[in-house]
């Protein structure tokens, strides 16, 4: 079901061939564990390459407990759980009761170069694009050929290659959305005692570009790649994104609507659909028959565990007052992220009509003492149980198997209805609005909920609804301007109950203090 991570998982000494960061980069091997010996069959390229999926899902490669990464707890050192909380607690959606370092200036935007969670963030990152760049360095033409792998076996990693670029791009395009101008490496760069290079988000963004535009081609059609690998809908969604973003990363007048029209299409005339019934989306048998999700982060319960990932998503949502055996976690319940007042506020249909999107437990949306969990509404979105009810196998009654949907089709139905807004070609407004309606209807199940027009606005509201505790938000907010502003504010903003405008550059967040004062190439992003 899930070949990928099961590959990894039987092949730790991987974990070995790409180790932390360390002051003298020239050290010989420890042991007799070498690339040579790693790749020197097309089975060993299978593994390695399932070491670039993998790294999304696990920590490290001595179970739940180890981290690829120094510095950060294990379970907080988890891409998704790093991710997750600088999108959604740095906005308008999620709040944390935990006092866990670097948490509180999330929720309040206080946050400084030396948050522990934007370091290893950028760390977790800077990792995976290292993983792959290694993967890349041992599969070039001359490489498979000293090692005599030809023919289909030489085509198949080539592939794996191409899958390998974009998995490097789309961490490439976290680094940019979220600080800017990060540390630039590739496969081209040496291994050496040099300080790797600083590139600007302008330079970057035309970098991710180029990348995903020279492999699109390359990669499997849409929906027949293995479930979990990356396919040319992955890449065309990733650029939709991308244009779509393009006056915050480029510029304000530098925009590419009519490229994210364009991107948004062939998504959508990929032959994925929407699943009928949208909580399927986020439950433990997601990962069957689902024809909406187009590349995922899989997580398995019984033969890998991690407290990041889903496991940190459902249970940090929900406390032991709220019958965790519900949601297929029996011992779980960690109390920690609920919504703040202004996510639930957006379910309020001037038409009596129910969103079945809207997924809250509580009485009341209102936080006054942050600590306490059970102020504000919790959220129930994501289940390790099957449609069913089921709960799935879990080795501990917390570790959970709901794999984490990165990339699903109702994105471009509103990337693409959002760009015909901004003035893109190539799309027009009757299909923009059908494709919201699209949404509206499985939300509401029949057409109670459509509407007759649409704006910006209500794009921007409609993606809270849609894509809630899935971390879209901060980007969102950023792009229509009401991220920083003192006119758009939620509760807790800026350290303030009621809200109260930051500063503009938060953004962008700052490079880590320790890569600055390390590496002489890098320049801090203002007002930092």
């Amino acid at each position: 079901m899930k070949n990928i991570l099961n590959i990894y998982t039987g092949v730790m000494l991987l974990a070995m061939l790409v180790s932390s960061c360390h002051k003298d980069l020239d050290l010989q091997p420890i042991n007799d564990i070498t690339a040579d010996i790693v790749y020197s069959s097309p089975e060993g390229y299978k593994q390695a390459f399932a070491k670039v999926y993998a790294s999304y899902a696990l920590t490290g490669g001595g179970g739940s407990g180890s981290s690829d990464l120094g510095g950060i707890d294990a379970g907080t050192s988890d891409f998704l759980r790093l991710y997750w909380n600088v999108q959604e607690l740095a906005s308008d959606e999620a709040l944390c009761a935990w006092q866990d370092p670097g948490i509180p200036e999330l929720n309040f935007m206080t946050w400084n170069s030396n948050n522990v969670l934007l370091k290893g963030l950028y760390a977790r990152s800077l990792y995976q694009i290292t993983v792959a760049n290694d993967f890349l360095r041992e599969s070039t033409d001359d490489k498979l050929t000293a090692r005599n792998i030809s023919d289909t076996n030489a085509e198949q990693i080539r592939i794996y290659a191409l899958e390998a670029r974009f998995l490097r791009a789309y961490q490439y395009w976290i680094l940019m959305d979220l600080f800017g101008n990060p540390t630039f490496i590739t496969e081209e760069d040496a291994i050496s005692k040099v300080p790797p290079q600083q590139i600007s988000r302008t330079d970057l963004f035309h970098y991710i570009e180029s990348e995903l535009l020279a492999i699109e081609a390359g990669m499997a059609e849409p929906r027949q790649n293995e479930y979990g690998r990356a396919d040319k809908a992955a890449a065309w969604l990733l650029l939709a994104r991308l244009y779509l973003n393009a006056e915050v990363y480029l510029g304000s007048g530098n925009g590419k609507y009519t490229e994210a029209i364009e991107y948004a299409n062939r998504v959508i005339n990929s032959g994925y659909m929407l699943q009928t019934n949208y909580h399927h989306l986020f439950l433990a048998d997601n990962d069957q028959n689902n024809t909406e999700i187009i590349l995922t982060i899989n997580y398995d319960a019984i033969r890998s565990q991690n407290f990041g990932g889903t496991t940190f998503l459902i249970n940090s949502s929900i406390s032991g007052d709220m019958n965790p055996a519900s949601f297929g976690v029996p011992n779980g319940g960690w109390g920690g992220n609920r919504s703040k007042a202004t996510l639930p506020q957006k379910f309020n249909d001037i038409t009596g009509a129910t969103d079945r999107r809207a997924m809250f437990f509580g009485s009341s949306p209102v936080i006054n003492d942050v600590a306490v969990f059970a102020q504000g509404l919790a959220v129930t979105k994501f289940r390790n149980v099957d449609v069913n009810g089921e709960p799935a196998p879990s080795n501990d009654g917390t570790q959970t198997s709901v794999d984490f949907p990165l990339f699903r089709l109702a994105d471009a139905y509103l990337i693409y209805a959002e760009a015909v807004l901004r003035g893109g070609t190539g799309g027009d407004q009757a299909t923009a609005l059908n494709y919201v309606n699209r949404l509206r209807e499985r939300a509401y199940g029949n057409t109670s909920g459509n509407v007759t027009s649409i704006s910006l606005d209500f794009i921007l509201e409609e993606r809270a609804r849609e894509f809630y505790w899935e971390a879209y938000r901060r980007t969102d907010l950023i792009r229509f301007n009401r991220y920083t502003e003192a006119t758009y504010t939620w509760p807790f903003k800026g350290g303030n109950q009621t809200g109260t405008g930051v500063q503009d550059f938060r953004t962008i967040f700052p490079l880590p203090a320790s890569d600055v004062i390390a590496n002489p190439n890098l320049t801090q992003n203002p007002g930092y």
